[in-house]
Order: structure tokens, then sequence, then C-alpha cells
């Protein structure tokens, strides 16, 4: 028997590296990256009803057939043939258009929420495939920590923990759309005689001697190119200590990861003197993912506010 409430906590990520190594044939692009789940969480909560409907705190947020979150929810019901409803009510904090991954993960931790809710028999493999099919960013949710993303980033290989690196972040009063973004990439890509290339990023190195590296992101330039603004807080980031700084996936989130705490809150007194309209947000990587949890009315957790 179902409860009568469920609830789930969905995580934010950054990409601490994205490749980008060609079209493919189907029209997307082949990528690797380097997934890193932060301390940033949305939270969902699901209710008994006839229906299947989606709330939100926030009135932007559109509640419709075009949000993840009742794609998961539909997509769960039409692959178990289950007839039963949901009122849910999603708790965003996680910013959108901002290269964080939020309504991906929101979507991960639908499936993993009405699995439970509607007592549904599915695999963690069979979710993992549902979630392949709502985007290309869903699966990683399911794992979180570190990780490698491969294929159109779907393909999702966990990697040893990069460990509790404090992460500056920061968030402009404007989101980019990720479509628009790839659309710029590929009128600048000039594609490999044979296709999609065979990448070195395998043979680099994270922090600790971890494999991958990071600091590289091939979208930041057509990103900066499109929206300048984002350049001087990278320089900034960098200037005042962190290790690396990069645009998040495809904007318009940027981030900065930092060895030494103490550099931390002096960086992100000088960014919110200096731009004053943006938020800055101190936190930290995570080994979570999206998880059930007690039904709650409390807020999502936040990362502290740097400074």
């Amino acid at each position: 028997m179902s409860p009568e409430t469920c609830a789930a906590r969905s995580p934010a990520k950054v990409n601490l590296s994205l490749r980008v190594l060609g079209r493919r044939s189907d029209g997307y692009h082949e990528v690797e990256t380097v997934f890193q789940a932060i301390d940033l969480w949305d939270s969902i909560e699901a209710r008994e009803s006839k229906r299947l409907a989606l709330g939100c705190n926030l009135p932007a947020v559109p509640v419709g057939s075009s949000n993840l979150v009742l794609q998961a929810a539909a997509a769960l019901r039409t692959r178990c043939d289950h007839e039963v409803g949901a009122d849910l009510f999603l708790r965003k904090t996680i910013p959108m258009g901002g290269g964080l991954g939020g309504g991906s993960s929101d979507a991960a931790a639908t499936l993993l929420l009405l699995r439970e809710f509607w007592s549904i028999a599915i695999s963690d493999a069979e979710l993992t495939e549902l979630a392949a099919g709502l985007g290309s960013d869903v699966p990683f949710f399911l794992t979180g920590g570190t990780a490698i993303g491969s294929g159109r980033g779907e393909r999702i290989e966990p990697v040893p923990f990069l460990g509790s690196a404090r992460i500056l972040l920061g968030l402009p009063p404007f989101g980019i759309s990720t479509a628009e973004v790839y659309e710029r990439f590929t009128r600048r890509l000039t594609p490999p005689e044979d296709g999609v290339r065979v990448s070195g990023f395998r043979t680099l190195k994270l922090p600790g001697g971890k494999d991958f590296c990071p600091g590289t992101n091939d979208l930041e330039a057509v990103v900066l190119e499109g929206w300048p603004e984002l350049a001087a807080p990278l320089t900034i980031l960098r200037e005042e200590g962190a290790d690396y700084s990069l645009v998040s996936g495809s904007g318009s989130s940027v981030f900065g990861v930092f060895d030494e705490l103490s550099d931390l809150p002096r960086a992100a007194a000088i960014l919110r003197a200096k731009l004053p309209t943006w938020r800055w947000v101190a936190t930290r990587a995570i080994e979570g993912r999206a998880h059930l949890s007690p039904p709650a009315g409390e807020a999502p957790r936040l990362g502290r506010e740097g400074g």
C-alpha cells in the first residue's frame, strides 16, 4: 500500500569538465563530461489524488506538460500501465537556465518518488532507462557524486568522489537556453572527417591523482561570445584564489573551486560588491544524489551564502 505522502530531494550539479566531441547522425552532440553533485537542493512532494498535477513555489516555473517532473511521472505511469495519480508540489531553489541541472534532477527525484509512492516494482536499471529517455543529464542524478557522462551525457560511469571541494557559485539574474548555446556551437563547429573524434580526455587527472582533468568547457567560448558579462566573474574567481573557474554546462551559472577555504569568503565579498545583481552561494561537492526524504514542510537546504 502506498503512503499518503512521500517526498524526495534533488541536488544541483556542475560540470567540472565538458568536451563536445562532434555532432552525431541523430542530431545530438557526443560529449564527455565530469559531473559533480553539489550541496544545493530542490525538493518535491507527492500526495494522494486521482489526477496527476503539479504545483510549484515559484510562479515563473511552468507546471504543465513541458515540465520534466510531469514528463517523468507520465513516463513511469505509462511504462507500468499505472492509472493512479498524484498531486505533486515542487519547491525550487536551483535556478532555471543556469546550467546546474535542476530540471533533470527534479525528474530523477520524481522517478524515485513515484516508484515508492505508487508501490511500483521496477528495477533501478529500468528506472535509469526511463531517465535517459527524459533527458541527457537525468540518469546522472540517480547516481550522483562524481561521475563521467558520455554519449549524449546519459551514459554514466561513477568515479572516485572528488572530495568535499569548496565551490563558490555565481548565479546571474538571467538564464541561458541550452538549445541556443548548442545551436551557436554547431554553427562554429568544423566536424572531423571521420565524425566524432577520439578524445584525450581520459588521459588527464583530477586533483588528488583521480582521472579526468577539470577546468575545460568546450561551450564556454560560445557562451562568453553571446553573454560577455560572464567573463569578468570568471577572471575575478581565479584572481581571488580559485584553482579554476568555469561556466557550468551551457551557463548561465559560473563557479570557482577552492582548495583554501579561507580564500572563498574574500572572493565572495569582492564579487558581491562588484556584481550586486548576482547571487553568490558558498557550497561544496557532495557524494549525494536524488533520494527519498521525510515529508517536511521545511525549505530545502541551500549552500551557505558566501561571505
